[in-house]
């Protein structure tokens, strides 16, 4: 008797290490890689919105966080299951060529200026294109991210939109950092200088020395998210079926309500737009 227990109780060791390995690889295909922007992330959002999607859906979220020109290139790779990122007409691309499903609107805050308070170059205002024409006429430093962010490709808009397709040529102040938006938040609070800048990023900047908003409500500003899926049709290893509960969760009612109840200080960072 005690020798058959003995070989069932193997056996059923046996079973239960064979399930094992099954049991790890299953808890490991509940995760997705998602490539984002520093902006979601360096404002803390990500931190509020991705624990309500676990516990509505027991799938975890892996961010990478770059600049939305490294985060599509990701996604071309298919070295990420969707994207979060902020800069729609490269989004738009990156869908026309094939490499991900269509985009979907989620959300959106605005860019603001930001410098010292006492202003020497004279920007405060609400004409961001004057801003920067101010800014190349004059010898302030402007600390560029460099990085080919969405915030970047805004940045050059607004230099164009000034009469000023080189700002690097033509601005005497203008330095690059190819850095996230909270590093180059820092570079420019202990410098004295200007910088371009998501708001959702600057509410949560905590190193603002003697800095303040000083250009801000124009509608060039308008700063808009999307979440895309990236194709399995490009990169059939992509986790479709995750990514795209993400997708669908971040745009419910559920999702947008997250997004929306994301605060700091009170003040709203992020304002919901999936079916607008």
């Amino acid at each position: 008797m005690n020798r058959t227990l003995s070989r069932l109780s193997r056996r059923l060791w046996l079973a239960v290490a064979c399930l094992l390995p099954l049991a790890a690889a299953h808890a490991q295909d509940r995760t997705v890689v998602m490539a984002s922007t520093t902006s979601t992330e360096q404002s803390g959002l990500f931190g509020h919105l991705l624990p309500a999607f676990k516990k509505a859906t027991g799938i975890d979220v892996r961010v990478v966080a770059l600049g939305t020109g490294q985060a599509l290139d990701m996604g071309r790779r298919g070295d990420a299951d969707l994207l979060f990122v902020h800069d729609p007409a490269a989004e738009e691309k990156f869908v026309a060529e094939g490499f991900g499903l269509p985009r979907r609107a989620v959300m959106y805050n605005d860019f603001v200026l930001v410098g010292p308070k006492a202003d020497p170059a004279g920007l405060r205002g609400s004409d961001i294109a004057a801003a920067m024409q101010k800014l190349a006429a004059g010898k302030a430093e402007f600390i560029s991210r460099g990085d080919k962010s969405g915030t970047h490709a805004a940045e050059l808009r607004y230099w164009k939109a000034a009469g000023i397709d080189t700002p690097a040529a033509k601005a005497a102040g203008y330095k690059e950092c190819g850095c996230g938006m909270g590093p180059a938040l820092n570079i420019a609070a202990s410098t004295g200088a200007y910088v371009l800048a998501d708001r959702g990023t600057w509410l949560s900047f905590k190193n603002r020395a003697d800095m303040a908003v000083l250009v801000e409500g124009d509608a060039r500003l308008f700063n808009p998210y999307g979440v895309i899926v990236v194709n399995p049709a490009k990169h059939p290893h992509v986790k479709r079926e995750l990514a795209q509960a993400f997708s669908d969760w971040v745009v419910s009612p559920e999702g947008q309500a997250t997004i929306a109840s994301y605060r700091i200080g009170g003040e709203q960072l992020f304002f919901p737009n999936a079916n607008r």
